[in-house]
């Protein structure tokens, strides 16, 4: 029986052989106590890569974004955020359980603000308001699709926030799908904002790990904050090594992935029952509208399923599929024969 075509998400990838062996083989130490080379490497290799003066290895993106949070604000601040960001949606309130910040929504276009969207959300300088104080931005936006910034756009948001006295907060889980997509490095995308985070458990297929880099001083706090959160880490080479070899052997084939999410968009759009445009799809996510002329949702993804294609449900009509690593052109074009049988033939 042929494997499942697995679309669920960019996190499902199993380590390849080859960053078994470089895990493997990690040199190791006490990272609370400064000690593992093989962390300290990768910190020093995303410094450079993201044009920031310190990095800290962390567990995940979400604990990346809690921990720019957590020393960018205060309790009682605001953050501004599209309002179908990451972090509102799928962090379980970690804005203000921890943070004790709150979000202030704007209704971006397809997940993306803008300077003018930006000042007007600040809040005035009243004693019964709460104070802005930080702007977080999502590139690739996920609920969005995957789309992409364009780097004018991002950079002037950042110039904006500072002129108002605001911080930034670039969150690029998917950075690298939008240095791709764009043809601009990650460290020129992420030149304006005063922290990044980028994840290696995503687009580039490691196992675990997201990085956070931004000042000296804020790094600080960021891992003083890591500890207090339950985040610290001891011999964590092993972890930081398949980041390592996902920097140097899997961002370049990211577009391999981004033209399998054209392809697939491409056939799905000629289906009976869904609404999707091909020229939406920028990087490796496709958002999939089901009309009414479509199954039940929860009835499409059993099908789905039944015959071997695994697909996310996300909204009472909507579905997602990523593209990543361990997904090739012969499985979207095995996938959308499924398809055709799930849903009918072309329109």
């Amino acid at each position: 029986m042929n494997r499942p075509v697995d679309l669920r998400s960019d996190t499902v990838t199993k380590p390849t052989p080859e960053m078994r062996r470089a895990m493997a083989e990690a040199e190791v130490g006490d990272d609370m106590f400064g000690e593992d080379p093989t962390v300290n490497r990768l910190e020093e290799v995303c410094c450079r890569r993201l044009g920031k003066e310190a990095a800290l290895f962390v567990s995940s993106g979400t604990m990346a974004n809690l921990l720019a949070f957590l020393v960018q604000t205060r309790p009682g601040d605001e953050v501004i955020f599209d309002a179908q960001s990451h972090p509102i949606h799928a962090e379980t309130g970690g804005i203000s359980g921890v943070c004790g910040a709150q979000a202030r929504p704007v209704a971006g276009a397809r997940g993306q603000l803008t300077p003018e969207l930006i000042e007007a959300a600040v809040r005035a300088d009243a004693v019964h308001l709460p104070r802005t104080a930080l702007v977080s931005l999502e590139n690739t936006h996920n609920n969005a699709g995957g789309t992409v910034y364009p780097p004018e756009q991002l950079w002037a948001c950042c110039d904006k926030a500072h002129a108002l006295r605001l911080s930034v907060h670039l969150d690029g889980a998917r950075l690298h799908n939008a240095s791709v997509a764009c043809g601009v490095s990650v460290k020129e995308l992420a030149r304006e904002a005063d922290t990044v985070s980028t994840c290696f458990s995503k687009g580039l297929g490691a196992p675990v790990g997201s990085i956070l880099a931004g000042s000296r001083d804020l790094i600080r706090e960021a891992r003083r904050a890591r500890k207090r959160v339950g985040g610290a880490m001891r011999q964590a080479g092993i972890l930081a090594a398949a980041a390592l070899y996902a920097l140097q052997h899997h961002v370049e084939r990211l577009i391999e992935d981004h033209a399998h999410a054209q392809r697939l968009a491409e056939g799905l759009a000629e289906l009976p029952g869904v609404s999707l445009r091909p020229h939406d799809v920028e990087t490796n996510i496709v958002m999939i509208d089901l009309t009414d002329k479509a199954p039940p949702t929860n009835e499409v993804v059993e099908r789905l399923a039944g015959e071997g294609v695994l697909l996310f449900a996300f909204g009472p009509r909507r579905l997602r599929a990523v593209t990543h690593l361990d997904v090739s052109r012969d499985d979207i074009d095995r996938a959308l024969v499924v398809f055709r049988r799930v849903l009918g033939g072309t329109r």
